[in-house]
């Protein structure tokens, strides 16, 4: 029944949305450091960026400390460089063949801002989730233009589609909550 591939379609999309918005909040760093904190930063080597955990090992050792073990020499001295361009507050120290890299402890300041991006992420989580809800409404406009379904499927889907995009909505602000207790320590 192709009205009914139009949700999953859409259920599909959203699905990889909100996968996104975990991974982005996972870089704001709370309460602890985890590898996704500094995985995906570009490293440039030999006139290439990669990313960080092409790279090397990212391990964490006690509660704010990663230990990064680069898979050659040469990457010792990018690495640190990309981590301290990052401006995310990280101390990096080399200790010979690998890199300490440590999360000073949160100031209220610090605190305020992340609950800040954690907001503008989640509102873009949101702009994402609407950007689906008009797509899967077009859709079923048009399966209704071209016969496919009628007037009551029509009403049917809009009101299945609603119920999805909501569902997501409170997926978004419950993650975004959880969030906002973390940084609140």
């Amino acid at each position: 029944m192709p009205n009914l591939q139009i949700v999953e379609n859409i259920k599909d999309n959203l699905e990889k949305s909100i996968v996104f918005f975990q991974q982005e909040l996972n870089k704001l760093h709370a309460s602890r450091i985890t590898p996704s904190l500094i995985e995906d930063l570009k490293v440039s080597i030999a006139g290439q960026d990669m990313l960080l955990k092409q790279l090397g090992s990212i391990n964490i050792s006690g509660g704010n400390q990663l230990v990064v073990q680069p898979w050659g020499d040469d990457y010792l001295q990018p690495i640190e460089q990309a981590v301290r361009q990052a401006n995310m507050g990280l101390s990096v120290i080399v200790d010979q063949k690998l890199l300490r890299i440590t999360m000073p402890e949160l100031s209220q300041e610090r605190r305020q801002n992340l609950t800040v991006l954690v907001n503008d992420e989640a509102n873009k989580a949101k702009a994402v989730v609407r950007h689906w809800w008009h797509d899967g409404w077009e859709e079923i406009q048009k399966a209704f233009s071209d016969n496919l379904i009628s007037e009551d499927e029509k009403f049917k889907l809009k009101e299945k589609l609603q119920q999805i995009i909501n569902d997501y909505n409170d997926k978004i602000d419950q993650m975004k909550d959880s969030k906002q207790e973390e940084i609140k320590g």
